[in-house]
């Protein structure tokens, strides 16, 4: 009896690009669930879940973005120093002025897996707060959110 046999994508064979994204006048969660999508390598017909199958993609304009309804004031980010009564927060407003890059970072980071390939993935997504970014070099391909 013949068995057809699943093909299973090794690390090695995986053909990584570039995506660039401009993140000008776009929903966060809307540009998150898509980079999200690359960085695991579900826009590729080969994608593997339990594999580092996903392109790397570099995010622009992250200073640009915005939120839908009273988010900029509602939604807060939370950290914690370490220290005792160390929790500290920041409205979305006031993120968007001292970090406007950890905003879509964190959004892309909820939607990977909690596991150390999730983590492994959030390494390859590169977000800048302006136009200028460092990887020229690496011939990235543009990418539309739709």
């Amino acid at each position: 009896m013949y068995k057809q046999k699943s093909y299973v994508l090794k690390p090695a064979d995986a053909d990584k690009k570039w995506f660039l994204i401009d993140a000008k006048d776009k929903i966060v969660g809307r540009v998150a669930t898509e980079v999200a999508d690359i960085l695991r390598g579900k826009n590729s017909p080969l994608f593997t879940p339990h594999t580092d199958s996903g392109d790397y993609v570099v995010i622009v304009n992250a200073e640009k973005v915005k939120f839908t309804g009273k988010k900029w004031d509602d939604k807060n980010y939370f950290w914690h120093t370490n220290h005792i009564g160390g929790l500290k927060k920041r409205t979305a407003k006031e993120q968007l002025i001292k970090h406007p890059e950890l905003i879509l970072l964190e959004a892309v980071k909820g939607m990977l897996p909690k596991t150390t390939l999730g983590r492994k993935q959030l390494t390859k997504c590169k977000v800048y707060a302006g136009e200028t970014h460092p990887h020229e070099a690496q011939k990235l391909e543009k990418y539309t959110i739709k």
